[in-house]
């Protein structure tokens, strides 16, 4: 419990500074705090928490299991859209059902995930919940994702542009470099600086959440996005819990795998609407709801997974 609330006062403060901060400088500010934590924070996070993670076991299952839970709540977004269009005779937008099958599907298991990763299970474990994003969520967001974003779109997008985007992704080079890195030792004075700096690099992934929530303004989108997050942070995890045992998974591997299937939808969802003119309202009232949510789903899913 104590863990818990400290969790709390960790995410929501630094949310809520985000969002203070981000209502009152400038808009150029988030842009370039995004950009930096692209091309340095996280990477360097990242090599620093795989050097120090617990690569033993089938850490490969991780990504598998967060395909299953991308397809499968793609497939229930689709089937709660048909389930409409039986009982109401009405079919939503194309653009409309491309950012609500999105907003079920992907969940930002990077900026929040990690933190609470961290902060719950630890840096032992961080590994399996870097597996699960980086060859995960990131592959099924620009995968799967960009391809459902543009059947639903309006936009054509060139494949060659988007594949070309997820090579030079600077978190999956680093998931290499950290690789390497676990075989060369470094001087304590560097490993401390690296290790702050790499906290610091999840510190600022949180303002940078509440920077960009101070953003959001749309609610119109509220019914719609009930059911899409309601699917993503609640029936699939509940749905793949059942089945994690399955796959030989217990303790706190199985914790951290279920943690990072309860995170609210992730940003590629707005980023993706944007580009292939999605419904924008419904993206932004998802990731919006979703992270308000995780709030109150977080200690179920802490419960559950004991």
């Amino acid at each position: 419990m104590i863990k818990l609330l400290e969790l709390y006062l960790f995410l929501v403060g630094l949310v809520l500074l985000g969002y203070i901060l981000g209502r009152n400088l400038p808009a150029t500010v988030p842009t370039q705090l995004g950009r930096f934590l692209y091309w340095v924070g996280v990477p360097i996070s990242i090599v620093v928490f795989l050097r120090k993670a617990d690569l033993s076991g089938p850490i490969w299952i991780a990504p598998a299991i967060a395909y299953l839970a991308i397809l499968l709540g793609a497939f229930l977004a689709w089937l709660g859209i048909k389930g409409q269009a039986q009982l109401t005779n009405t079919t939503p937008q194309k653009s409309t059902q491309g950012s609500f099958i999105l907003a079920a599907m992907v969940g930002n298991t990077g900026y929040i995930g990690y933190p609470v990763t961290l902060s719950i299970v630890g840096t032992q474990y961080f590994a399996w919940a870097l597996f699960y994003d980086l060859l995960g969520s990131t592959i099924g967001a620009y995968g799967l994702g960009v391809a459902l974003a543009a059947r639903f779109g309006n936009t054509a997008q060139s494949y060659k542009q988007v594949l070309q985007a997820i090579l030079i992704n600077p978190a999956l080079w680093s998931f290499g470099f950290g690789f390497f890195l676990r075989q060369v030792r470094i001087p304590q004075p560097v490993d401390f600086l690296l290790d702050k700096l790499a906290w610091f690099s999840v510190t600022l992934s949180l303002v940078l959440i509440g920077m960009r929530l101070s953003k959001l303004n749309s609610w119109h989108s509220f019914p719609r996005a009930t059911i899409s997050v309601g699917i993503k942070m609640l029936v699939v995890p509940l749905l793949i819990s059942t089945v994690i045992p399955l796959f030989g998974l217990t303790g706190a591997v199985a914790q951290v795998i279920l943690l990072q299937m309860a995170m609210p939808p992730a940003f590629a969802t707005l980023v993706l609407a944007e580009t292939f003119n999605l419904d924008r309202d419904l993206a932004v009232t998802s990731l919006a709801m979703g992270t308000v949510l995780l709030l109150f789903t977080l200690p179920f899913w802490i419960v559950v997974s004991h």
